[in-house]
């Protein structure tokens, strides 16, 4: 297998929603989870499933997004407007 890169691991990450947050998380664990805890790709790895973690529990990437206001017209048909930085909590 060849090495792994860093354009690998964002090629995983970029596109993903938050249907398939879990799946993808679970790759890029394989990718690193072999290199030195000290290691840049690891790191950035890591940083990427907590990403994923964030969006798995988000209704859209919305990463640049502002939250949609409840006072915007729709919002009664509109479930959740959590984006991946600002998810819904974790239920226990």
């Amino acid at each position: 297998m060849r090495e792994i890169t860093r354009e690998d691991i964002d090629a995983l990450v970029g596109p993903a929603t938050p249907h398939f947050a879990l799946q993808l998380r679970a790759r890029v664990h394989e990718l690193i989870k072999d290199r030195p805890e000290d290691d840049e790709l690891r790191r950035h790895g890591e940083q990427q499933m907590e990403l994923l973690d964030r969006l798995a529990l988000a209704s859209s990437t919305a990463r640049d997004s502002p939250k949609e206001a409840r006072s915007r017209p729709g919002w009664d048909r509109m479930p959740s407007s959590a984006p991946v930085y600002d998810p819904l909590p974790r239920s226990e």
